[in-house]
């Protein structure tokens, strides 16, 4: 209904007169390019966005919690997430992305090739966690450079794909200029590569890049609004996978292995010292908080992702976390 939004500009402003200025209405459907140009249109000053993530390790019971596995296997799509079966999940998201690219997608206005999208979706698969080479993607698919932006822009206001982007401030270092590209929901990144169950994914060489997608998701899941994220590379190896500037000027350093003993490397401290991070943290499999060398926090990552929510909720935190629901009880 992309007319409601005149009448609803009447209704809501008649009701801030009488004293009701906020909480009026929930609208739903915010994957519609077109609605969402309607509504900063017709809405501007009367609406704030909320964007709702998949399901998180936060949202889980708290024996799912302890040892989310499931979770970044099938992803947080609420029927691929609860099928009886791994082997029904991946049928469910398989016809996710067949739906999605030959219906939606054409519904909301790009006439792209639904095979061309799909294979442009699989291959950012093959490279999640990896720095973005457009110009090799562009020979992949037979395209212009300009065309490969264009898809990924696409998938990007999507919401199916994140960019992130290098540390863009001065540093005194020569800096890595490329964004990170990563599929955001784990279970499609699978579905996408065909991993139907943890054996194959944890021998398929896409492993470490979709574990690092699926932590760095959980955490911005539950950061503050207002938090900036990016990571860190220098021409010389020294790395930084996320960084996460907070809200009153806090630098975090997060270090994200699958390994349950973890080792930061070299490069993890060199590029902490570059940026006078204020806390530095590794995130791996292992279930326990414990200090590390070089001044390091090993910190889990449900544990990491309450102390983000507590300070996303703590006084003059403001709006709600950038991609988490206001109510954090849905099992």
């Amino acid at each position: 209904m992309p007319g409601m939004f005149a009448t609803l500009r009447g209704v809501i402003d008649q009701r801030r007169r009488s004293g009701r200025r906020n909480a009026q209405f929930l609208l739903l459907g915010s994957a519609s390019i077109d609605l969402l140009s309607q509504s900063s249109e017709s809405l501007a000053g009367r609406l704030a966005y909320v964007e709702l993530a998949p399901f998180v390790v936060t949202e889980l019971p708290a024996g799912e919690a302890a040892t989310p596995g499931a979770l970044w296997l099938r992803g947080g799509f609420p029927d691929s997430y609860l099928a009886r079966s791994d082997a029904a999940s991946l049928r469910w998201r398989q016809q996710f992305i067949s739906t999605y690219l030959e219906r939606d997608i054409p519904q909301l206005g790009p006439r792209i090739p639904a095979q061309t999208l799909r294979q442009f979706w699989t291959m950012l698969a093959y490279e999640q966690a990896q720095m973005l080479n457009a110009a090799r993607l562009a020979a992949s698919l037979g395209v212009s450079g300009q065309t490969v932006a264009r898809y990924l822009d696409l998938l990007c206001d999507l919401m199916l794909v994140r960019r992130l982007q290098p540390w863009a401030k001065q540093s005194g270092k020569r800096l890595v200029k490329a964004p990170k590209v990563f599929v955001r929901d784990s279970g499609l990144v699978h579905a996408l590569l065909g991993l139907g169950d943890s054996s194959s994914l944890l021998s398929h060489p896409v492993v470490g890049g979709s574990w690092e997608g699926w932590i760095i998701e959980n955490l911005l899941a539950c950061a503050p609004a207002g938090t900036q994220a990016s990571y860190y590379r220098t021409a010389v190896g020294a790395e930084i996978d996320l960084v996460l500037e907070l809200p009153g000027g806090a630098l975090w350093a997060v270090e994200i292995k699958r390994s349950s003993a973890p080792v930061a490397a070299k490069g993890f401290h060199i590029a902490c010292d570059d940026l006078g991070a204020t806390r530095q943290l590794l995130v791996s499999s292992a279930n326990t908080r414990f200090p590390m060398a070089g001044g390091i926090e090993h910190v889990p990552l449900l544990a990491l992702m309450e102390e983000l929510r507590a300070l996303a909720n703590s006084p003059g935190a403001g709006a709600q976390p950038s991609g988490q629901r206001p109510a954090r009880d849905i099992p």
